[in-house]
Formats: structure tokens, sequence, C-alpha cells
């Protein structure tokens, strides 16, 4: 069993001795903030004295007393108002390292419960090309996604695309009238743009534009797809078979895959019924002419999500399932969707990853299932994110002002990497050049967008995501490049450490702080792992690897490796080998490519 694994079980029964009615699944190690005061600690023993008003250094020292960790552990700290802080024995850290160096583990375990986990991201909308905002979804999605399924969860990932919907009778009356064929066959998206934007500019009244005739023709071509017209039904497959073409061609760069693509269309046919049963059932009642769930009063205003506060009261804001002229919409769609993943995937877990400003969305839709279905213990998350920004400060956009487009900036990407490489590596081919750009250029975008706090905006610089030093994919790929790089000099692969025959192929000496630290800070791969799970926060993992790539640094700038004796040498390429395991691990969560030379 892994030491944090070990120290954790022994914990919450130490725990349990103590106060027998203790849930102790919050019981947990983690990470020690700080190294000089040991390698885990908890602080779970402080709120379970807090609801029992009892003393948190006493209770913890009550633990202290019930716990037997001798065997892995120094001596077990009291610290500050009770926290625990655990530091693992030199024997029980190689002992780790050694297992791990003979592929027992990578410092992380599959879950011993796992959970059917829904993963819904990306979502861009039929006949409109995916711009630069689709780029957080798509990345944080898939790189939660990557974690969970390396902890041994069973993952579905959907495509939740916006194929249904009033846009459709403009598109429809843009396709009918202002079609350019040539300009659809050299690029669909934009075309089908062009002929939204221009139908959409007319059946707006607030603007210039306004063509009360467009408008009703719009709504007549509407009513027609919603009825089975065939001509509409094949020209919207139309729109949506040249806009899946070109999604595709987007997600094969980003390396991102579905399970499946279930757009708004998919569930269509289930609406009435769900909004009949919610009415029935006394959830939803008419409002204004429209159907609605408002607040039953069951919990407090404040925390009410079918209130607002407004000039000094709260007043109703209700949550719209099908508008008052018979139309439904997303709060509909997404009621009838979360219903059918429980019913057919059987999902405990769904994760939906948006931008920020649909968080009020989310909380009545999670609050209308619950009175929907108060029986689920299905676990629904948003993780939301916040805003790319340009160098300015505002919205990251072009000179023009105009949205960036997501292929653009993944052009712009590789073309600024082959000139990086092209500069720095021009003895060689163009070929492979081009290759190498092309890892970092993809890899480099992904990077900025995970090592941010997610629910922070944040400034989008090509000078600092290509930076080569820094906390950055080009500083981590090449941090695993060098590493492979001394295997070469050594003449041995990886995972096969240079040992004498005599000797044990695991036999490691950790005697250098500096190999030590890089010891220590390996043992926690599997922590991390599990916080970006459970916080839906792929910026802990970004961390931790660029602080492994600082150690391992720092150990290689202190540790011969090639040029040390023998013994010494087969102990720090086991260092070497299991460092460059975890960056590749770590990367490909993170849904980064690594390169043997760069």
């Amino acid at each position: 069993m892994l030491p944090h694994k070990l120290i954790e079980q022994r914990l919450q029964q130490a725990v349990k001795n103590v106060l027998p009615d203790a849930d102790v699944a919050t019981v947990l190690v983690r990470p020690c903030p700080d190294p000089k005061f040991g390698d885990y600690q908890t602080n779970a023993l402080m709120s379970l004295a807090k609801v029992r008003k009892m003393n948190p250094r006493q209770l913890a020292a009550d633990v202290v007393a019930k716990l037997e960790v001798g065997d892995c552990c120094e001596k077990v700290d009291v610290a500050g108002a009770g926290f625990l802080n655990f530091r693992v024995k030199p024997a029980t850290l190689t002992a780790t390292l050694e297992s791990a160096s003979r592929g027992e583990h990578l410092f992380f375990e599959a879950a011993r419960q796992p959970r059917d986990i829904v993963v819904d991201f990306s979502s861009p909308n039929v006949a409109k090309p995916m711009h630069v905002g689709h780029i957080r979804s798509t990345i944080l999605g898939d790189s939660l996604a990557r974690t969970l399924r390396l902890l041994g969860h069973r993952v579905i990932t959907d495509n939740h695309l916006g194929d249904w919907g009033t846009q459709f009778g403009m598109l429809l009356v843009g396709w009918k009238t202002l079609l350019d064929p040539a300009s659809l066959q050299a690029d669909p998206l934009a075309e089908m743009e062009r002929l939204y934007k221009t139908i959409s500019g007319q059946c707006h009244p607030e603007k210039p534009g306004f063509n009360q005739a467009t408008l009703d023709r719009a709504r007549t071509e509407l009513v027609k797809l919603q009825a089975g017209d065939e001509e509409n039904l094949a020209i919207w497959r139309d729109m949506i078979r040249l806009s899946q073409t070109q999604f595709e061609t987007i997600y094969g760069r980003l390396g991102v895959k579905f399970d499946h693509t279930l757009g708004e269309s998919f569930y269509h046919p289930r609406l009435r019924a769900v909004v009949d049963e919610l009415m029935r059932s006394g959830i939803a009642t008419e409002s204004r002419g429209a159907r609605a769930i408002l607040s039953d009063g069951s919990i407090p205003p404040k925390d009410d999500p079918f209130l607002i506060h407004k000039e000094g009261e709260w007043i109703p804001n209700p949550f719209i399932i099908q508008k008052s002229d018979g139309g439904f919409n997303y709060a509909s769609t997404d009621l009838a969707t979360l219903a059918y993943r429980i019913e057919t995937w059987h999902a405990d877990e769904i994760i939906y990853v948006t931008d920020g400003r649909q968080q009020l969305h989310f909380q009545q839709l999670f609050a209308a299932f619950r009175r929907w279905h108060p029986e689920s213990k299905i676990r629904l998350a948003h993780v939301w994110f916040g805003s790319i920004l340009g160098e300015d400060g505002k919205p990251f956009k072009t000179r023009s002002g105009e949205t960036i487009r997501l292929a653009d900036l993944l052009d712009e990407a590789e073309e600024r990497a082959f000139k990086l490489v092209s500069e720095k590596s021009p003895e060689l081919p163009e070929a492979e050049r081009h290759e190498i750009a092309r890892v970092v250029g993809i890899s480099a975008i992904k990077y900025a967008d995970l090592l941010p706090n997610r629910q922070s905006d944040y400034v989008f610089s090509w000078d600092k995501l290509l930076a080569l030093n820094g906390n950055t994919a080009p500083y981590l790929q090449y941090a695993y490049a060098r590493i492979r790089s001394i295997f070469r000099k050594g003449n041995v692969g990886q995972g096969v450490p240079p040992v004498p025959p005599t000797q044990s192929p695991t036999s490691l000496q950790l005697a250098a702080p500096e190999e030590l630290a890089l010891a220590r800070h390996l043992l926690n791969f599997g922590l991390v792992l599990e916080a970006v799970a459970e916080d839906y926060r792929p910026n802990f993992l970004c961390n931790y690897l660029y602080d492994l790539a600082g150690r391992f640094t720092g150990f290689y700038e202190n540790c011969p490796v090639l040029k040390s004796e023998p013994e010494q040498r087969a102990s720090r390429m086991v260092l070497c080998d299991l460092t460059a395991r975890v960056l590749k691990q770590g990367l490909d969560v993170l849904g980064i490519e690594t390169l043997e030379q760069m």
C-alpha cells in the first residue's frame, strides 16, 4: 500500500477508536504545504472537534495515542490548532520508490469504489466555427476525463452540440435565399456563419436592418423543421454533417475524443413528457403564460436559486421550462438530458464544464432536478471557468475586434513554435521541425489554459506560453526530453536502469538532500491526481509537475548521474526513470504530448 493510503487508513481507524460515531470518510491526508514540517498532513480533527465542541489539540493528542504508524513514519507531530504532521521513514520511502521502479505502481492506485461519471464539455453550436471561447471547456473537460479514467473510474464523455433551436429558422431562410455554393464548399462554417449573421440582423426589431417579413419567414421555416418537413430536415442534416466534419478536424488537432455526441435535437422528442410530468407533480406551474419552476420556500432565500434580491426584497426568479409561445428551451432540454444520462448510462456523477456566466442556470437546473427526483444520490457539478483576456486586459479578440477562430489560433501557435524551433535547431530536417512545432505549439496553448485557477480570467501571452523557462508546457517537455537524453548517453532504455548483474535492479541509495527532496516529491503524484479529480482543478497537477521539474534540476546539478560510481549511478538512474515516467504520465493527463528530443 502506498504510504499516504496506509497512513490514512490507520488514521481513520484511530479516529474511530476515539470517536466511534465519527464519519471517518472525511479524515484524509494531504501533502504538507511546507516540506520542513513533514510529508503529509491532516486538518480533519479540527472539524471533528468543532462540531463536538471539543479542544482540537486534545482530540489530536488522543488520536495520536491510538495511532499505529511507527512502522512507516517518524514520530507524529501535533501542530497548531490540531494539525497532524507525518514524515515517512527513509526505509519506507526507499521501498516505495523501488516498487514503483519495478512497475508495481506509479505512486497512485485505482479507486476502490469506481464511479460512472459523465463529463459534458466543449458543446459548440452547429453552423458556427469553433472560436477561442471553446478552448477552455474543451481542454478542461478532456483533462478531467483523462484524470478520472486514470484513477479507475468509468468515464463517459459527451459533446452536447447546439444543433436545435430558433437559430435554425434563420439559417434555413439564409440557406434558401443567400447561399453561395462555392463558399460553402471552400469553408462551410464561414459561409453558414455569414448566412446566420445576415438573416439574424433582419430578425431583431432593435437592429437597423429589421425586416418583419424575414422574421415571419424564419418562424415559418422553424415550425416546418420541428414538424418534420423533409426539405428542411435534409438541409438541417447537411448543416450538422458539415459542422461536425470541421469540429472533428479541430478535435483531432487537440487530441480530444468523445464517447458520444448527442446534441440538443436528440432530446427534443422527450421534452413535452418532461414538462407535463413536472406540471402534474406540482413542481412546475403556470407563470405569466409560461411554465416555470418557482421557489417552494424550503431553503433560506439567500441560498434559493429561484429567488433574486432586488430593491430590498426577495422576488421570484423563475426557471422557465416552456415559453409562453409553447417553445421549449435550455432548461427543459437539460432536464431531459440529465434524466437520460441517469437512466441510460447509470451515472453516479455528471460534470458540466462551461463558462461562469451559466452559474445561475446550473444552480436552478440542479435544484429543479433534486425536487423532481429527491431520491437520487447523483453528484452534480458545474465546473465553471473565467475568460481569456488579451494583454490589454480586454476579451481576447483579433486586432479588428473579431472573435478569434480556434483553427486560426492553433495555426498561429504552430507557426510561432516552428519559428522558435528553426532558430534554436536549424540543423534539424524541416519535417522534424514541423512535428516538434506541432507538439510544442498545441501543448503550449493547452497548458496556458490549464495552469491558472479555472475560475479566474487569464491573460493570453504568446511570449509567456511558448517560453522554455517558467511554468510552461515547453519547459516541462524540455525537462522530460533532457532526462531521456541521459538514457541515450548512458546507452540504456527507460525503465531498465543500468546495474551490475550482481546488484538488485531497484536498490536505491538516497543520501543527498536533492535525492531525498526529489524522491519525496514523487510520492505525492497520486495525492495530486486525487485532488484534481475531487476539486476539478488541473492547475494542481500543473504546479506539481513544475515543482517536480525544478526538483529534478536541483538533483541533476548537484548529483552526478552518468559519471558516478556504478551503485550510485544505478540508484540515480532509477530516480531519473521515475521522474520521466511521472512527467510523461502527468502531461498525458493534461492532454499534452511529450518529445524524446527538443
